[in-house]
């Protein structure tokens, strides 16, 4: 890559969680950043300063991007010396990976690449996603020359004009993405090592921490097995609270207990598990592996078990009264954000209003409108106020501890204890 890296353009495709916020990043650290998106309000949005996910610094960092003229959005893909792929990697109904949109986003881009350019797929994808992304760019522009994935130990001769190709998996928390971004460490996988070399030396114009070299196929199952890791772990919690619950033992004081070994850290049980990563990875690699994966698959069965469960038990509480009103108290797959991408809370929420006779109350302060999955459904209704809520209800579900309600008011939580199913734990020693 060239010495000069302030010189070079960039072009993230995809401006979501990831691909906007790296996108003002690297628009920030000086580089000229062009934001491509297929949605046309997201790119209205951005090219008006305005951004359409909650993230901290990240609205502030837009303006100063736009305004400087370096980030500028579209629907189509300009000319770049560096290529940023960072689009949505979903499952289909089967758990097999889609992905569609990683190709789509390959195929925009094809065009206007130009011998030398870099091109790196941040989406978290299929080991060998990467290999198959250079033979599609090689079967649409064969003038070009597109390295071939190599594991040999010595370096490549840098040949003039050849593409470099990565897989640069992000791994960050939202709610503090730029932060993470710019201080975590990086994985790097060249489909050769001349390629991994260049994106080391990319990366390392914004990345503070330590950047790690490899093959794509290694970084793509490192990226798939950190958050088949998390999901395994969470498994295991939400198991323990089920058997603890058939044992008659409390499931916080048996963690906490269990905990104080020092090789021992149960997680926390919860309503399931969410985000576009932990409920989905784990099946990219048990589909490369399947007799292998047997844990994996396991894990998961639990974690997609947990709504079903979790509804069977505030159905209980309703103690078979006609008409319950339930109150559920958080939409986001996790706390404090208005991420609701495969959120367990939401599958709550839709369960129990596919009750007949149930009507449920929905508190969700960072949501401006309900997800797509509950629009329309005539017995869900919004309440701002989670004390009205409370009032209102037969039941109070606490599916994702915000803020706002981790420091709710204590009397009233205390008041209606026996109506209160916690679901996160933030609540459990006010209701003891």
């Amino acid at each position: 890559m060239k010495e000069k890296m302030l010189d070079n353009r960039i072009c993230v495709v995809g401006l979501g969680y990831i691909g906007l916020p790296a996108a003002a990043l690297l628009a920030d650290k000086g580089f000229r950043v062009h934001g491509v998106d297929i949605l046309e309000d997201i790119v209205e949005k951005l090219s008006r300063g305005r951004i359409h996910i909650h993230e901290k610094q990240l609205d502030e960092m837009v303006r100063k991007g736009v305004g400087s003229g370096r980030l500028t959005a579209s629907t189509t893909p300009a000319p770049a010396d560096v290529f940023i792929i960072a689009v949505p990697t979903p499952i289909n109904e089967d758990t097999t990976a889609d992905i569609s949109f990683v190709e789509k986003a390959v195929d925009t881009i094809v065009p206007v690449i130009e011998p030398g350019n870099m091109i790196i797929i941040e989406s978290t994808c299929p080991v060998g996603t990467t290999e198959l992304m250079a033979r599609r760019i090689k079967s649409r522009r064969p003038e070009l020359k597109v390295p071939e994935y190599s594991d040999a130990e010595e370096w490549r001769d840098c040949e003039e004009g050849l593409l470099y190709m990565c897989y640069c998996p992000e791994r960050v928390l939202p709610g503090n993405i730029m932060f993470e971004l710019e201080n975590n460490s990086r994985i790097v996988g060249g489909i050769d090592k001349r390629s991994a070399a260049g994106a080391r030396s990319f990366y390392r114009t914004i990345v503070k921490g330590d950047i790690f070299i490899s093959d794509c196929r290694t970084a793509e199952m490192a990226k798939l097995s950190e958050n088949t890791f998390r999901d395994v772990n969470i498994a295991l919690a939400n198991e323990l609270s089920l058997i603890a619950k058939k044992l008659g033992v409390n499931i916080d004081e048996l963690i906490s207990l269990a905990n104080q070994h020092p090789r021992v850290n149960i997680l926390s049980p919860g309503c399931g598990v969410g985000g576009h990563c932990i409920p989905i990875d784990p099946w990219f690699l048990y589909h490369g592996a399947k007799s292998e994966a047997r844990l994996i698959k396991t894990a998961r069965k639990v974690n997609d078990g947990m709504p079903t469960y979790t509804v069977r038990e505030i159905e209980k509480m309703c103690g078979g009264k006609k008409n319950p009103v339930v109150a559920v108290l958080g939409l986001a797959y996790k706390p404090d954000t208005n991420d609701f991408r495969e959120s367990p809370a939401v599958e709550v929420a839709a369960l129990l209003s596919d009750i007949e006779g149930m009507r449920v109350i929905v508190v969700e302060p960072y949501a401006e409108r309900l997800p797509p999955a509950l629009v329309g459904r005539k017995n869900i209704k919004v309440e701002k106020s989670f004390e009205e809520a409370v009032a209102k209800s037969d039941v109070t579900a606490l599916l994702v501890a915000h803020a706002c309600f981790r420091e709710a008011d204590p009397r009233i939580i205390a008041a209606n204890r026996e109506k209160i199913y916690d679901a996160t734990g933030a609540w459990r020693k006010l209701l003891e």
